[in-house]
């Protein structure tokens, strides 16, 4: 079963459940994946749901770091369980020492010698780790490996 298949069971789950918190959230990311179907006229791969899967999880953090900056409990964790349901439909997460296998081969692949390399670098790893490894995380490991 493919990965929007699999999100529009558990919608019906959570709708016989009358779990209206978590038939939210996941009728707010069906909501995503149809836009995104829409703007790109196409039908979504795996890869593509979990790409709109990782915007709305960054989209998440930054609302529960503003709402708690603002003192807003209440919306902050209305924002934590929808990070909660969004990160269910994610691919397990790599290690960090696997991350820092796929820096290090990629840097080999790339012949990399410094930072200014590094959007080669980036382009060889967003491929094999999207959604398996935090970004920002790979790209500071990168940035400190081509640095020394």
């Amino acid at each position: 079963m493919d990965l929007k298949s699999q999100i529009n069971e558990e919608m019906k789950v959570a709708m016989r459940a009358k779990d209206s918190q978590r038939l939210s959230a996941i009728r707010l990311l069906l909501a995503s994946i149809k836009q995104k179907e829409v703007d790109e006229r196409k039908d979504l791969t795996d890869q593509d749901v979990i790409g709109v899967v990782e915007k709305m999880i960054k989209q998440r953090r930054e609302s529960i770091a503003q709402y708690e900056k603002a003192a807003r409990a209440d919306l902050a964790e209305v924002e934590k369980f929808e990070l909660e349901v969004l990160q269910a439909y994610m691919p397990q997460a790599l290690s960090e020492s696997e991350v820092e296998d796929a820096v290090s081969t990629a840097i080999s692949e790339s012949g990399a010698q410094n930072v200014r390399d590094m959007g080669n670098v980036m382009g060889l790893l967003k491929s094999k780790l999207a959604g398996r490894a935090d970004m920002s995380v790979v790209s500071t490991i990168v940035k400190a490996r081509l640095s020394v």
